[in-house]
């Protein structure tokens, strides 16, 4: 017991030693004897000026040193500044063996970072050129004697009671780029930190930048835990705000807010966050999710959601130009849903929900963080496009000048992009309104892989028909070649024109059959280099504002010699099975066989149209095949059966399509040479007829005579004769 009481005796004079011992040091030793010392060393060893202007003092409990109005200057220049910085350690805990920093003060730091046309740092120009550095081989075979220690040993308890930095500012500018950004009122406080053990953490700062002119003012709390090994940390009670304003939102303030929890394992790579949210003015984001891995094979699982909001107030709030629509009240009505997983290197989309006013789009999807390959599939109710387009004004009919006067043309597809694309595309829509046209039923289908776009389906319900297409872009080369091919089956073309281009002027139930080529990346080139040909047929259709028979009975009328006594004709004109086919050349569709079916005639005609220029220049005929019209003028005599009555259709389609066609009194001398020929051939049945008739009443009054009553059997026989 002796020996224990000694021992003790003994531990207890050492401490009072030790205490004495840092007591006299304390009270005798003055650090501010030391000031030139301690800048000429600095300045030995560096290209910096320090300048001690204020005092440096000790503290005995808790032990600390006191550092105030410190400089440091680099070529005359204020490179940092210290207004005061206090550092404490608990001595007791010193003597426990368990060190505890109990203050931690940073008060008035000013650092100015500066970067010179060179875009060299004043920062490296801290330590004198030529300075030796230590090689890396040395530095690697050195061992690391307090990792060992640290890793041989029990962890180092480590704790601080209080750490505060109070009106901290950094000043960065850049003469190279114009750029500046100052980091002001820079505030952290933390206390009772312990590993192992939540604390609590506020930071505060402001920024501004200014190219763009921008300011940030944030505040950051939140409750921190690290383990002693610092590779596990947790984050909970997070809540931040940034109050941000300048050029980016139009000078207008905007509110940014983050909130939630999350925890991290950086040995086993794991993270999560729970009921994190996200918001900028209007926009919301929620989500629950969790991170298996770090490396590029990242796997996820949890949930995310956009709550819904309006396009139209986020871009107002955000201070961005307005979105004008045809309808105001689009844009209004956004949101998102979604589970998050899929395998590791991939992020896949499950139950997604996406509400775009009143149009609900559902499926799934999925992203290769490797490949980039992007994998969807997507289904929706019913949108109406139309209402999402600007708004239509008196500028539009100026529109094709403008175009013309804006400049050269630019490229149509991103080339580079469309080589890099890995994609599998499914989408389906109940019903889209374009254009004013009602599509319905629609399914596409599109594949891309090595630089070839595959829309393998695209088909959908139209006007009591339906078509269907497939399209080819082959992007390998800096020629791209294109392949359309098409098919529409019993579509009605009346409605159809009429809501597409307000054009009335054909009726029908429209087939086509369309196999373009064609190479180029921009709209001319793709329409000077097309080769193809389109089939079609039209069964009991109408042209519709011109009236045909009315223009076959002024030739006929003119054939007969007399004048047309009708004068209601009617608009339209009926016809049965038109058909025919276009070549495509360029900007050119050459029609040669253009045959329909009218009452009592046959339509015949060949004839070209423009695309560029919207021009028709068809040269038809009327052949007269039965009776057309009650009027006595249009009467089909032996004269005009047969005969062609020319028709001529000249002129913009798009912007007289009624105008188009009309009778063709040019071509019409043809026709008479035809009815005349028609007539001569006619006069020379007539008297051959007659001089038959004549012959026969001749003969009939000689045998008579004769005869007598065996006449009428002779007669017989001479009206065989004549064939009679």
């Amino acid at each position: 017991m002796k020996v224990i009481r000694y021992a003790l005796y003994a531990v207890i004079a050492l401490i009072v030693l030790a205490v004495a011992a840092v007591a006299i040091a304390v009270a005798v030793i003055n650090p501010n004897d030391y000031k030139p010392q301690i800048e000429a060393a600095v300045e030995k060893h560096t290209n910096l000026d320090l300048i001690l202007e204020g005092d440096i003092g000790w503290s005995f409990i808790p032990l600390g040193l006191e550092l105030n109005d410190v400089e440091a200057t680099l070529e005359g220049e204020r490179l940092v500044a210290l207004e005061r910085l206090v550092a404490q350690i608990d001595f007791w805990s010193l003597i426990a063996m368990a060190p505890r920093v109990n203050t931690f003060l940073l008060d008035g730091l000013d650092a100015r970072l500066v970067v010179n046309e060179q875009g060299e740092g004043n920062w490296t120009r801290i330590m004198p050129e030529g300075e030796p550095a230590e090689a890396p081989e040395q530095a690697a075979a050195e061992p690391d004697t307090a990792s060992e220690e640290a890793a041989g040993g029990e962890m180092l308890d480590f704790n601080v009671e209080n750490i505060e930095i109070n009106n901290a500012r950094v000043h960065y500018n850049d003469l190279s780029t114009g750029q500046s950004v100052t980091l002001e009122d820079f505030t952290v406080s933390a206390s009772n930190i312990t590993l192992g053990s939540e604390f609590p953490l506020d930071i505060r700062f402001k920024v501004e930048t200014a190219q763009p002119q921008f300011a940030v003012d944030g505040s950051i709390s939140a409750r921190v835990n690290a383990n002693q090994a610092l590779n596990e940390f947790a984050v909970s009670g997070l809540k931040a705000v940034f109050d941000m304003n300048g050029e980016p939102f139009g000078g207008k303030s905007v509110k940014a807010e983050v909130a939630g929890s999350l925890q991290a394992n950086l040995e086993e790579e794991t993270a999560s966050l729970n009921d994190f949210t996200a918001s900028l003015a209007n926009l919301k984001l929620s989500t629950n999710l969790n991170i298996r891995g770090f490396g590029d094979q990242p796997a996820l699982d949890g949930r995310l959601d956009i709550a819904s909001f309006s396009l139209k107030q986020l871009l107002s709030n955000l201070g961005q130009p307005a979105i004008e629509t045809e309808d105001p009240d689009v844009l209004k009505a956004i949101a998102l849903s979604t589970n998050l997983g899929g395998q590791p290197g991939t992020v896949a989309l499950s139950d997604l929900k996406i509400t775009l006013d009143d149009t609900t789009f559902n499926g799934g999807g999925s992203y290769n963080l490797t490949n980039g390959g992007l994998t969807f599939n997507l289904q929706g109710d019913k949108i109406n496009a139309d209402r999402y387009l600007p708004p239509a004004s008196d500028e539009e009919e100026a529109a094709p000048q403008q175009a013309a006067e804006a400049g050269p043309e630019g490229d149509l597809l991103p080339l580079e992009t469309i080589r890099d694309l890995l994609l599998d595309i499914d989408f389906g829509l109940g019903e889209l309104i374009i254009s004013n046209l009602t599509i319905n039923e629609i399914k596409a289908s599109t594949t891309a892989k090595d630089g070839l776009l595959q829309v393998d389906e695209f088909s959908g319900k139209l006007y009591d028909g339906s078509f269907g297409a497939n399209v080819t872009i082959d992007a390998r080369t800096d020629n791209p070649k294109w392949r359309v091919r098409s098919d529409v089956t019993n579509v009605k073309t009346l409605p159809l024109l009429t809501d597409l281009a307000e054009v009335d002027m054909l009726s029908g139930a429209a087939n086509l059959n369309v196999a373009v080529d064609t190479n180029g990346n921009r709209v001319s080139t793709l329409r000077n280099n097309a080769k193809g040909e389109i089939s079609f047929n039209l069964a009991e259709g109408m042209l519709r504002n011109m009236n045909l028979t009315r223009m076959a009975c002024q030739g006929i009328a003119l054939a007969n010699q007399e004048t047309l006594g009708t004068t209601d004709w009617g608009t339209h004109t009926p016809f049965n099975d038109m058909r025919g086919t276009l070549k495509i050349d360029g900007n050119t569709l050459n029609n040669t066989d253009l045959v329909a079916a009218l009452a009592g005639m046959r339509l015949e005609g060949d004839g070209t149209v423009d695309m560029e220029q919207s021009q028709l220049d068809y040269e038809l005929g009327l052949r007269i095949v039965g009776e057309i019209h009650r009027d006595n003028a249009c009467r089909v005599t032996e004269y005009v059966q047969n005969v062609v009555i020319p028709v001529e259709c000249r002129g913009n389609f798009v912007e007289n399509p009624a105008g188009l066609c009309s009778f063709d009194g040019s071509r019409f001398r043809d026709t008479l040479k035809d009815i005349a020929a028609n007539a001569a051939r006619a006069k020379v049945r007539e008297e051959t007829d007659r001089a038959k008739q004549r012959a026969e009443e001749k003969a009939r009054e000689e045998i008579d005579k004769r005869l007598g009553e065996d006449g009428e059997r002779v007669r017989d026989a001479v009206r065989g004769l004549f064939n009679r």
